[in-house]
């Protein structure tokens, strides 16, 4: 499938790490407008990024077990098709799973939250629980959710920083997100970003 390179994250930014804590609110009405490739770049860095040549990333991880995996699902995005696509960390580049606008039927596994098939972007934080036990044994599940928090903690401050709005939805069927995707690991976050 199709690899497509993110333009790189910015380590700078207008809004401070205060100001973005200030006004984080879950926001579930968006503009009809979409989002930009830069955007979707510095949301899914953000998210679960790079931020250290030995691979640390963006978000503390029990024993940098990393179990996450972070997919999008892309209906409107300047410069990029609507599909499924998988966030590679390592080379911050979306790997295209399927050519299809899932929004509707996340929309649906989501229990019909209209902001999930609203959103321009919804962003899936899912899980390889596995990586994480095979560790710590049964605490790794804890450990895990802990991630989805971090991560999750993440998106809400980039998205406020850049004038967007999102907001975590866990009230899903597990099922049908993952075959709304076409994924075997295990969703924690459906979480639609919009501009506000």
């Amino acid at each position: 499938m199709a690899m497509i390179r993110l333009p790189g994250p910015r380590l700078e930014g207008e809004v401070s790490v205060e100001e973005a804590l200030f006004k984080r609110r879950s926001k579930r009405v968006y503009k009809k407008e979409p989002l930009t490739l830069d955007e979707l770049a510095q949301l899914l860095w953000a998210a679960y990024g790079i931020t250290h040549p030995r691979g640390f990333k963006t978000t503390p991880s029990a024993g940098a077990t990393y179990p996450l995996v972070v997919y999008v699902a892309v209906g409107e995005v300047e410069g990029l098709g609507p599909g499924v696509y998988k966030y590679l960390p390592e080379k911050h580049s979306l790997k295209l799973i399927k050519r299809e606008d899932v929004r509707e039927k996340l929309y649906i596994a989501c229990l019909r939250q209209r902001w999930v098939l609203e959103a321009p972007v919804d962003m899936v934080l899912a899980a390889n629980f596995e990586r994480t036990t095979r560790v710590y044994g049964k605490r790794g599940i804890r450990y895990v959710w802990m991630e989805f928090g971090h991560a999750s903690q993440n998106v809400y401050l980039q998205a406020t920083a850049l004038g967007l709005g999102t907001v975590a939805v866990a009230a899903f069927y597990d099922y049908l997100i993952k075959e709304a995707l076409g994924i075997k690991e295990d969703p924690g976050y459906v979480m639609p970003v919009g501009r506000v």
